[in-house]
């Protein structure tokens, strides 16, 4: 692929910002699915592992608005530095100070060392843009990102050939139970949440788990 014809990440989140997007309405539930979780989770001090996170928009506002912000540790991995430049802004704006935002290359498992295991562990906006090969590989090191009992929201597209039942069951198959699967017919988009039940894993560094297509 020619740097013409990659993707600008930028440009991209444009698309957030339209009610009538596939990608503003996938917001809103992702955005729903992390306030639930935070508010099942008491008053402990919980972490939140972002990948591939752009400019953070599908965490970082519902961090704002809380009043127990300061108990949420999260890291968001983000390659493009204009994102990573605004995320650190809105956190900065907010009094954020328990978030760090890092421009890495979320695609090497080196990327998480620092950020992981982690109790809530967002992959949006990776398995549309990435092969199939790469989708499963990434599923199967998931439990290397969790604490016991972590939580993972994941987004992908349902268009033929719909790879998301394939996903739904690597997902079981790595030790995940499913606790929600939203695909609304009108869009789209898919969401997918689901807990770790089996055993977390130690993380092995210098793998490649992901490559950006586009």
């Amino acid at each position: 692929m020619s740097a013409a014809e990659r993707t600008d990440w930028v440009d991209w989140h444009g698309e957030y910002d339209d009610p009538a997007s596939s990608l503003y309405h996938r917001l809103e539930v992702v955005r729903g699915h992390v306030r639930d979780w935070l508010d099942h989770t008491g008053t402990d001090p919980v972490t939140v592992l972002s990948s591939c996170a752009g400019d953070g928009r599908d965490l970082l506002p519902i961090l704002a608005e809380r009043p127990d912000a300061s108990r949420i540790s999260a890291t968001l991995l983000e390659f493009d530095v204009r994102n990573v430049v605004t995320a650190r802004a809105f956190a900065d704006a907010h009094g954020l100070t328990s978030v760090r935002v890092r421009q890495v290359d979320a695609g090497d498992s080196t990327a998480y060392l620092d950020a992981t295991p982690a109790d809530l562990v967002m992959l949006c906006g990776i398995f549309g843009n990435i092969s199939d090969e790469d989708v499963h590989r990434t599923v199967r090191t998931t439990p290397q990102l969790c604490r016991p009992g972590a939580r993972v929201i994941w987004t992908r597209h349902h268009n033929p050939p719909d790879l998301t039942p394939r996903i739904r069951r690597w997902f079981a198959e790595a030790g995940f139970a499913e606790r929600a699967f939203d695909a609304p017919v009108e869009f789209p988009y898919s969401v997918g949440v689901a807990d770790l039940v089996g055993p977390p894993q130690p993380l092995r560094a210098g793998r490649r788990l992901f490559t950006f297509m586009r």
